[in-house]
């Protein structure tokens, strides 16, 4: 059995929540998010709670109310609070400049890169500082990765995207 799924969530004031039959809308304040979860769930609001049951009684079962309640959970605080992730450019002339919703990267190559920025999704920019916020977990980190795969950071000279929290083992150069 699920412990996770056990928990119930607890709904703020400032967000609604709308459930048809497997279709779950939540409201805030940083917007809208919508989702579909397996018909297996079945999810009661009881006092401000949110709570989540298996319609039968199966270790499978359980383990789906788990995922369900911990992707609710995070559609809750995210359009009550938010996320952010943070990328650092690190390496000689790398420059992101916002134009709109694009990001114009300059990452060493012959060609800048321009990513457009999905919707739902909000960059700043602070020198070569990166910081994207959203009210979407999956879509920002997702994001993130894409952001990140156009120079990972290399084991030398620790040169590339990185996030903010990453740390890079820097390895010894090669002798002969």
């Amino acid at each position: 059995m699920s412990r996770i799924a056990k928990n119930p969530i607890f709904i703020p004031d400032n967000v609604k929540i709308i459930i048809n039959k497997q279709k779950i809308i939540v409201k805030g304040k940083n917007g809208i998010l919508k989702i579909l979860i397996n018909p297996l769930i079945k999810i009661k609001i009881n006092n401000k709670q949110l709570l989540f049951l298996p319609k039968r009684n199966n270790n499978n079962v359980w383990s789906y109310a788990g995922t369900s309640r911990s992707i609710l959970n995070s559609m809750i605080i995210g359009v009550t609070k938010g996320f952010f992730k943070k990328l650092i450019l690190f390496g000689i002339g790398y420059r992101v400049t916002l134009n709109k919703n694009i990001l114009n990267l300059m990452l060493g190559y012959s060609h800048p890169i321009y990513y457009t920025l999905p919707e739902g999704i909000k960059a700043d920019i602070n020198q070569n500082e990166i910081l994207l916020k959203g009210s979407n977990k999956q879509l920002l980190g997702q994001v993130a990765a894409n952001i990140r795969s156009y120079r990972t950071p290399e084991p030398y000279k620790g040169k590339g995207i990185r996030y903010s929290y990453e740390k890079i083992k820097i390895k010894e150069i090669k002798k002969k």
